[in-house]
């Protein structure tokens, strides 16, 4: 079996390769009567779209989604919602080298292996293209918890990390790698433009910040919400880690200083002092911000040649032809965007499933 499809209740499949005819994504379990239109998805597709900026693949797609079926007069039905995106800019000639030999850190050899057969243009089904069917779905499910704001950025580029003292949300937007820090983001244009120069890529490290979560989201064991937002960050091309609230650090401190003290609230809920479980206990939201961040890997398709083996089994070196983001993360920060949304739209319904 080849799983296609995330979720519970809230629940999204996709469809459709880098170099076919389209890509797409059935968005079931909606709530009816949500108004919806190709204007409420296009501004999240839009910030995803490759070929905005330098520092991103030149590959050409207008990434204009229309919408085939669950919405009549503009209101959703409850029925399953299609997605359509057509691809327009394939060059497939690019990957004849691919066709012959793996690229290392690419899923070409995984999955020649398991399948016996693969489509080499672009990878496939295992092309970080797959992604932009899961941000239009993202867009859908952030109609389920217009409560939730949810915002992704980029702490961390080729091992440089931004300054915390200078964080700046209305940055976020006004440069082409969604960096809070203005100094850092004009440092990055450097390490990223020599990387492409060298013909090889750099990692990047997300956070992600999900504001306005009701305590109780979640269950205790199966069905964690920490375990699923690991799952569906996990699910995303290039991701190597996932931390949620201090993560790893919290293995370096006592359990006074990873507490999380309460104090009596003003409105009969209380006040943390702190949050280094980034807003999840016992894989139930506390009503603190959701906070997470994701380590993407370097981009595996570069220009450099690296050793690597053909189709049958013999010494060989590849270099991959065609245009290829010199770090795969900067784009990736509108996809965490739309799992983070995904995997709580999904678990306000399965809340209000279970406790009414």
């Amino acid at each position: 079996m080849s799983y296609n499809s995330f979720g519970r209740v809230f629940r999204f499949s996709t469809w459709g390769e880098s170099h076919g005819p389209a890509i797409g994504a059935v968005v079931d379990g909606c709530p009816p009567g949500l108004s919806l239109s190709e204007a409420d998805i296009q501004p999240w597709l839009d910030k995803r779209r490759p070929g905005t900026s330098r520092f991103t693949t030149q590959r050409q797609e207008p990434d204009e989604v229309r919408i085939l079926s669950g919405v009549f007069e503009g209101k959703t039905t409850g029925t399953p919602i299609s997605l359509m995106i057509e691809n327009v800019d394939q060059r497939s000639k690019d990957y004849s080298e691919v066709a012959a030999s793996y690229r290392p850190g690419h899923a070409d050899y995984a999955y020649d292996s398991k399948y016996g057969f693969r489509d080499y243009r672009g990878g496939g089904r295992s092309s970080a293209r797959e992604t932009a069917s899961r941000v239009a779905a993202g867009a859908v499910a952030r109609l389920v918890i217009p409560e939730v704001r949810i915002r992704a950025y980029l702490v961390e580029l080729g091992g440089d990390a931004i300054d915390r003292a200078r964080f700046d949300d209305g940055a976020i937007d006004e440069n082409p790698f969604f960096c809070p820090d203005r100094e850092a983001a004009a440092r990055w244009e450097k390490i990223v433009d020599e990387a492409r120069k060298a013909g090889s890529s750099v990692g990047a490290i997300i956070e992600c910040v999900g504001e306005g979560l009701p305590a109780g989201w979640g269950a205790p064991l199966y069905a964690k919400l920490d375990s699923e937002l690991a799952a569906a960050m996990m699910s995303i091309n290039a991701v190597k880690g996932v931390e949620i609230g201090d993560g790893f650090a919290a293995a370096r401190l006592t359990g006074e200083t990873n507490a999380d003290p309460m104090r009596p609230g003003n409105d009969g809920n209380p006040t943390f002092l702190a949050n280094h479980a980034g807003g999840v206990a016992g894989g139930i939201s506390t009503g603190q911000p959701l906070i997470l961040r994701v380590a993407l890997k370097p981009t595996s398709s570069i220009l450099t040649s690296v050793e690597t083996i053909n189709r049958a089994g013999e010494a060989a070196e590849i270099r991959t032809k065609g245009r290829h983001d010199p770090c795969v993360g900067i784009r990736a920060a509108p996809v965490v965007e739309a799992m983070a949304a995904l995997v709580l739209a999904d678990q306000k319904l399965l809340h209000r499933a279970q406790v009414g």
